[in-house]
């Protein structure tokens, strides 16, 4: 089958298209032809090994972490999958390889595809999708009547989550540029800072939760938005102690971990707010509940821009630009 293929850690030719055999599903697995695929930030960190301390994938590898497409076999477990289904995943840490032609995941982290969305609309949910889930209900526990203050609105993470959390109910604030307001106001949110002329941290106060997907300096001013035993959930870092043990990291994993994260946490000890990283996992049934407030039209897909699979590369270099709107994603079949 056709696949992108990584080679070596931040090689210059940042990965090619080749062949190499089609997995095999395990018991517990579903082989699934993948239509279409979608780029996410963590594709090209984990590309440039950004995330070796966490993932230490052994090159050659296959990358990718969404994937929509047609169930071709089951494994001898598996009992919510037949051939022939239409389903959508985010297969788990260390069995990804979405940018393929076909690949094997566990059945426990797939679901059926939401009916009315395309294959290309349905590849851009899973890891954003599962991402807000994480964090807004999972982690954040968020409430009808509270505050949220979720940054970059206009991104993949950002219009999914702007979307979820009106469902639940809360007050939503959200930085975008200019270009982007209307967008982010037609997804619901109700507090739009244009960040290349104000400063959040100047106009939110009292906040219940922050979702946290920028830089260091942004974490840091977005712990004074937020009220006393308030909550900062960080998708982009650092690390924190409490991942460390959830991961069963090496010792000195666990004493870097700490050590990455030993500012923030004091910093938001001082101000009495909580501090946490969260790195989203895989999970079927979470994606089997998203599936139905897509389907009943509480959240819709934000899609910037469709690549073809020869222009995968292309696909991964606009992301990393930064300029996309919702998601990118690469038609496969």
């Amino acid at each position: 089958m056709k696949a992108f293929i990584i080679d070596k850690y931040k090689s210059k030719d940042g990965g090619r298209i080749g062949q190499i055999p089609a997995p095999e599903p395990q018991a517990d697995e579903v082989l699934v032809e993948v239509h279409a695929t979608a780029i996410n930030l963590l594709d090209s960190k984990i590309r440039n090994g950004e995330f070796k301390l966490i993932l230490p994938y052994k090159t050659p590898f296959v990358l990718g972490h969404d994937v929509a497409g047609v169930v071709t076999k089951v494994g001898v477990r598996v009992q919510q999958f037949k051939v022939g289904d239409e389903v959508y995943a985010r297969p788990a840490d260390h069995r990804i390889g979405t940018f393929a032609e076909f690949i094997a995941i566990k059945e426990a982290d797939v679901a059926l595809k939401p009916k009315k969305l395309s294959m290309e609309e349905a590849a851009s949910i899973p890891l954003v999708g599962l991402t807000a889930w994480q964090a807004l209900i999972e982690k954040g526990n968020l409430k009808k009547g509270q505050k949220v203050f979720i940054q970059a609105g206009s991104g993949g993470v950002g219009t999914f989550a702007i979307q979820l959390a009106k469902y639940l109910g809360a007050t939503v604030a959200t930085t975008t540029s200019t270009a982007n307001i209307e967008l982010v106001k037609s997804l619901g949110a109700d507090v739009v800072i244009d960040y290349k002329k104000d400063d959040f941290e100047k106009v939110l106060h009292g906040y219940d939760l922050v979702l946290n997907s920028q830089d260091g300096k942004t974490l840091e001013k977005s712990l004074r938005v937020l009220k006393p035993g308030g909550k900062l959930i960080s998708i982009s870092g650092p690390p924190d102690p409490d991942f460390a043990e959830e991961i069963g990291a090496p010792w000195y994993v666990k004493l870097i971990m700490r050590l990455l994260s030993a500012g923030v946490r004091k910093k938001a000890k001082r101000l009495n707010v909580g501090f946490s990283f969260l790195f989203m996992k895989a999970n079927g049934p979470q994606l089997k509940e998203i599936t139905s407030l897509i389907n009943s039209g509480t959240i819709i897909p934000v899609i910037d821009k469709i690549f073809s699979f020869e222009s995968i590369k292309e696909a991964i270099a606009y992301v990393e630009s930064g300029r996309a709107k919702g998601k990118v994603v690469v038609k496969i079949k």
